[in-house]
């Protein structure tokens, strides 16, 4: 595992930016705004001094970079980035926490809301999202994803992101999520998540977080990850993303079926690259995985 407790130990104390916001105030402005934790945003929020300065710094935060913080709940993250001198593009699907977010931090000029989801499908970006990160990419600024990211959008969000260019994303998930981005071949939580993230970047499980790490408290165990851009792919990251979503919709049958199911000559296939007929799609690394779809010619549909 590459990443350590060490490199990622927070600041000393005169170089830390605000205070995190404790349970108790998060549940005050939480209550001022009139609203409460709410589960169908996957809403867990950061309640550990510690760890809102260490996903900041596993992020490398520097001034003169955007940085994109899907889910920033009442700010306490959000106001950890700004101390660091960056620009920080916030996306929160919840109106009340947006309000929250622009009374408090409105008139900070390198703050900036886009007030609503994400994802503006299961494989599309916002629109206000891809216009910020077009921007930055004009102004030749480097832009990294920093967040702990709702749990409900984890997975498809941070292939987008990857595939839209940024440069580097560092944040709080699920540890079973967390699980499928680091996998190998063949092991249980390997499968089409696995293949895209690590086509697209080096992927790093940093440390993993305790439940209690958030309020309210999640039922499983969460953990810091951190994807560094190293794309394969190209323009080739949606079609590869369909190919192995359909080959994967088959990992109970032996590759030579699999592919035969999708319209494919598979003794050719499998041959030409020198993998067992008898093998389950799961037995493939990603660079196999990369190498069929590239012989089978769906690369050029």
């Amino acid at each position: 595992m590459r990443g350590s407790a060490r490199s990622l130990r927070p600041r000393r104390a005169a170089t830390l930016g605000p205070v995190a916001q404790t349970k108790q105030q998060i549940r005050a402005l939480l209550d001022g705004a009139g609203t409460e934790p709410r589960h169908r945003f996957g809403q867990n929020f950061m309640i550990d001094q510690n760890l809102v300065r260490l996903v900041a710094d596993a992020g490398d935060v520097r001034a003169g970079e955007l940085v994109v913080e899907v889910g920033p709940g009442t700010g306490t993250l959000t106001e950890e980035l700004l101390s660091r001198g960056t620009d920080v593009l916030a996306v929160e699907i919840d109106r009340d926490l947006a309000k929250l977010l622009r009374e408090r931090l409105g008139a900070n000029e390198k703050f900036s809301l886009v007030e609503g989801d994400a994802l503006a499908g299961k494989h599309e970006l916002n629109g206000e999202l891809l216009a910020g990160l077009a921007k930055a990419r004009e102004q030749a600024k480097r832009v990294k994803l920093v967040a702990n990211l709702p749990y409900n959008i984890a997975s498809p969000l941070v292939i987008e992101l990857l595939i839209a260019g940024v440069d580097v994303l560092a944040f709080t998930v699920q540890k079973e999520v967390a699980d499928r981005l680091r996998a190998k071949a063949n092991d249980d939580a390997y499968g089409p998540l696995t293949v895209m993230a690590q086509l697209l970047s080096r992927v790093e499980v940093l440390r993993t977080l305790p439940p209690q790490a958030f309020w309210p408290a999640p039922k499983i165990e969460s953990a810091l990850v951190r994807m560094t851009r190293d794309d394969q792919l190209g323009d080739q990251a949606g079609p590869l993303g369909r190919f192995v979503q359909q080959l994967f919709s088959f990992r109970r049958k032996t590759l030579r079926k699999a592919l035969s199911n999708m319209e494919l000559d598979a003794d050719a296939l499998l041959a030409s690259q020198g993998i067992d007929r008898q093998w389950r799609p799961e037995r493939l690394t990603p660079q196999q995985c990369l190498a069929l779809f590239r012989a089978s010619g769906r690369a050029a549909q």
